[in-house]
């Protein structure tokens, strides 16, 4: 589904070059939930923007389904079937639920089409149909709201840049059934997902390791989670830090 090809990013900073990412050869394949992980700095979300096209590749080149998107646009990535949900999603004051709904579905939705969307991420619909996309949702309302236009979307490739940042543990917990259930619903699309959760670790097909913007690993769940539990410096400081309450 997608190939990452000697994937390269660099930027030049008080004239000396920054090599961010450096020659990553990654392959996603179709049906699968792929989970990038690895140190804070290490290129994790780079590599989600460079994907989507946020940000452009200095080096190399992405192909989707057999085609080589390096230099196209986010919209057009989008119209091609990749969706994207940012690590703080957008407010959109004066927008309500149902309206965001429908421009992601790009369809007429049914106030009963968009309840089912809103049921999939565990919110009462009845209770956020009708609520505008601004300060009097949570962070993990905004969390759930927002993986929720991407149900509707139904993108062949979904991409979440650390979905577990800024909510309660929840709503945490609802994101991770949430993960669930997609992946097991939604058929011949893939889920990849930045984070360094291990709950979110465990429902995992495959995990890739980035460490100084270069694969450090890769391989099926049960082959590389027993390596980087208690060692990756990430994943320990979120186990604290869940033990904490946080």
């Amino acid at each position: 589904m997608l190939e990452l090809k000697d994937l390269s990013f660099s930027v030049t900073i008080d004239g000396q070059r920054k090599d961010i990412i450096k020659n990553i050869n990654l392959n996603i394949p179709k049906s699968s939930l792929v989970v990038i992980t690895g140190p804070n700095g290490g290129g994790k979300s780079t590599t989600a923007k460079l994907i989507m096209g946020i940000e452009r590749a200095t080096g190399g080149s992405i192909v989707f389904n057999g085609e080589d998107i390096t230099g196209k646009s986010v919209t057009e990535r989008a119209k091609l079937g990749i969706g994207f949900a940012f690590q703080q999603p957008v407010r959109f004051k004066g927008i309500k639920v149902l309206d965001l709904l429908r421009i992601a579905s790009g369809k007429r939705l049914s106030t009963v089409g968009a309840c089912q969307y809103l049921s999939e991420v565990g919110l009462c619909a009845r209770d956020y149909i009708g609520r505008e996309i601004n300060s009097s949702l949570s962070g993990g309302e905004l969390k759930r709201i927002e993986i929720a236009t991407v149900l509707a979307r139904n993108p062949q490739l979904s991409i979440f840049d650390e979905p577990e940042a800024g909510i309660d543990l929840w709503s945490f917990q609802n994101l991770i059934e949430a993960f669930s259930r997609m992946r097991k619903t939604v058929k011949d699309s893939s889920i990849l997902i930045i984070s360094h959760q291990e709950r979110i670790l465990e429902i995992a097909d495959e995990i890739v390791v980035i460490k100084d913007g270069t694969v450090d690993r890769h391989g099926k769940r049960e082959e590389i989670l027993p390596h980087i539990i208690g060692t990756s410096s990430a994943v320990t400081e979120c186990r604290a830090a869940d033990k904490k309450g946080d």
